[in-house]
């Protein structure tokens, strides 16, 4: 494990978690895949439902490479659950009237509510990672930003929400693969601009930001979870299981039993290994 001094804030920082990721990690056959998604997609709607009565809010954040799949993993993620509790917001590029605030206020305001789940297609770590590299922040502002980011997340876990946050991350010879797959396909040609290219010659000064944002922005109360994304189908799978995971974890904490999961083999609800009885949580508070 690599270890460098972060010499501003006296503290270690682990770097090359990327280098560590199996990028090999697949799903061997499509009828696996398709059973495995199923599985998780159904528990992620029985635990959306436990939300809403609970009153918890549930906050995913994407980050990754371009043509990492966000989107497609995304998609998956909310293909099956009740379109009334879940938003996803695409984050682009600040529009000039939000120029005029501090850049966390957009974000801010697409908080879900207590009980719904909000999924942010990049997000706030934009200051600390685009904005870094392409100089639309000062130094000053993005190295303050990795304090104001884990307020910002403690606030909102300190009270009834649930923040997780993925890193899709694929090597640069599949992006590259991806990037001319997408030139040649008329149907996917929208999905690549010249700002991909541009971005892709400064991989190495990305991959470093990344870097430091997980040494400083991995939190318990908030953690990155770096998904393998070469296979698409892995990826997938992987995210809705961590989401259920995710869920699950905070269900435990506070006492919340877990709802009976589809046995999809019988056709039939399973009960939840949870079995203890339901106690008054702070989800309930």
């Amino acid at each position: 494990m690599g270890l460098k001094e972060d010499r501003q804030e006296g503290i270690a920082l682990t770097v090359n978690r990327l280098e560590r990721i199996d990028l090999t990690r697949s799903i061997e056959s499509k009828k696996k895949y398709h059973k495995k998604l199923k599985k998780y997609q159904l528990r992620l709607l029985a635990l959306q439902r436990v939300i809403f009565e609970e009153k918890i809010g549930v906050i995913f954040v994407f980050e990754g490479w371009d043509a990492a799949g966000k989107g497609g993993a995304i998609k998956r993620a909310a293909a099956n659950l009740d379109p009334r509790g879940v938003r996803v917001s695409p984050i682009a590029a600040p529009a000039p009237h939000e120029k005029r605030y501090h850049y966390m206020q957009r974000f801010w305001r697409k908080i879900p509510q207590y009980g719904q789940i909000a999924i942010f297609d990049r997000s706030w770590y934009g200051r600390v990672l685009v904005e870094r590299v392409e100089g639309f922040a000062e130094k000053d502002e993005w190295v303050r930003a990795y304090e104001e980011i884990n307020d910002f997340e403690k606030l909102l876990t300190d009270d009834r929400y649930i923040v997780e946050k993925f890193w899709l991350h694929i090597s640069k010879d599949e992006q590259y693969k991806r990037f001319k797959e997408r030139e040649e396909n008329p149907m996917k040609r929208w999905k690549i601009t010249d700002e991909d290219w541009r971005n892709r010659a400064k991989w190495g000064e990305y991959a470093e930001a990344a870097e430091e944002m997980f040494g400083k922005t991995d939190k318990p109360n908030a953690p990155w979870h770096i998904i393998p994304a070469n296979s698409k189908w892995f990826a997938r799978v992987a995210v809705v299981k961590q989401m259920v995971q995710s869920i699950e974890k905070y269900l435990h904490k506070h006492e919340i039993s877990l709802p009976p999961y589809p046995d999809l083999l019988k056709g039939k609800n399973i009960e939840s290994k949870n079995t203890n009885p339901k106690k008054t949580s702070k989800a309930n508070r």
